[in-house]
């Protein structure tokens, strides 16, 4: 079994609603189960700042597949959430990125692990720190742009929560 941590992002549309089925469609994935979730955090736009905020979030699993297949996996539900790539850090609807697999470290055309930007990016250090306590941060950051959107005690709660 191998583990990973992804960073979920959207601005687009009913930002939950995206989360929550990008999260659900990794749930339902038979070679994955989701561990942990992060709370949700509402964050200012980095690098194209001329959109609207993020809602931001990270999830731990454990996964059958390996990381390319995993990658796959990720942008098969980008595709079902409408995202389209047409700014580099522009809005979205749905980003998933593989942040950790494992304690691996390898790069290829594809995917870069651990991710090449993640530690220059509040909006993910601040969930990622949250669902492992454990995970060493190289440099110090700043928080600021990262609010506090939502809390859940468990998976099945972000899930049903038809609400936001």
């Amino acid at each position: 079994m191998n583990l990973s941590y992804l960073s979920l992002g959207s601005n687009m549309g009913n930002r939950f609603e995206m989360l929550r089925q990008a999260v659900s469609q990794l749930a339902t994935h038979a070679a994955i189960r989701i561990t942990r979730i992060s709370s949700l955090y509402e964050t200012d736009p980095v690098g194209y700042t001329d959109q609207e905020p993020f809602l931001n979030m990270v999830v731990e699993l454990e996964t059958e597949l390996e990381a390319l297949p995993l990658l796959d996996v990720c942008q098969e539900i980008e595709q079902n959430l409408q995202r389209k790539r047409l700014v580099r850090w522009g809005p979205r609807t749905i980003d998933l990125d593989i942040l950790l697999y494992n304690q691996d470290n390898f790069e290829t055309e594809r995917l870069t692990v651990p991710h090449p930007r993640m530690h220059e990016r509040a909006f993910v250090l601040i969930p990622l720190l949250e669902v492992n306590p454990g995970f060493e941060v190289v440099d110090t950051f700043e928080a600021e742009g990262v609010r506090l959107w939502k809390s859940y005690n468990s998976i099945e709660e972000f899930l049903q929560d038809t609400h936001c």
